[in-house]
């Protein structure tokens, strides 16, 4: 997808607060259609496991699912996804997580003044995750090291459903 180039596509699914599936049109006759993986630009939501996570992919959902969908792409990142302004129902979806406090304005990769100034907002009104009083960034919850606790046959599964057991010299031994 050139990065230049506004599309209008169709949201076909919502991962979470801040990724989205689009539908775009393609200008192959033998494939009309291509599905994008969309990061949004500018935020970062809740992970699924952090309080508020489903709530953030909720409120996108609303927005979004099923509807036509602006994409203004910026950039693509490391996991080949496009990084892009999304516009849904005539709102700037970023921009809408941001002032429900359903995400953060993601300063690492900020470029527009309008998201830490709506983050500002969301947190003295203390709506969304900002009613918890300690809410953790997701950047600093995907730092966390997350708890391994073993079935009742020593099995422990992993963040991506792969199950393994712990050997006494640390490694690893899958298949359980």
């Amino acid at each position: 997808m050139p990065l230049a180039a506004a599309l209008i596509c169709l949201v076909v699914g919502i991962s979470d607060g801040d990724t989205l599936t689009a539908r775009c049109p393609t200008r192959d006759p033998t494939h009309p259609y291509s599905q994008v993986k969309v990061r949004l630009a500018e935020i970062d939501a809740p992970e699924s496991g952090q309080p508020f996570g489903r709530r953030s992919k909720e409120h996108l959902s609303d927005l979004c699912y099923r509807v036509e969908a602006t994409l203004r792409p910026t950039t693509t990142d490391r996991y080949g996804r496009t990084v892009a302004r999304v516009e849904c129902r005539g709102q700037d979806a970023n921009l809408e997580q941001v002032k429900a406090g359903l995400a953060w304005a993601y300063t690492k990769y900020q470029t527009d003044s309008q998201f830490p100034r709506a983050e500002l907002v969301a947190r003295k009104a203390r709506v969304g995750l900002w009613a918890d009083a300690n809410p953790v960034a997701p950047w600093d919850f995907r730092h966390q090291p997350q708890p391994q606790t073993a079935d009742s046959d020593g099995c422990i599964t992993g963040p991506k459903g792969g199950r393994y057991r712990l050997l006494p010299n640390g490694r690893k031994q899958y298949g359980c």
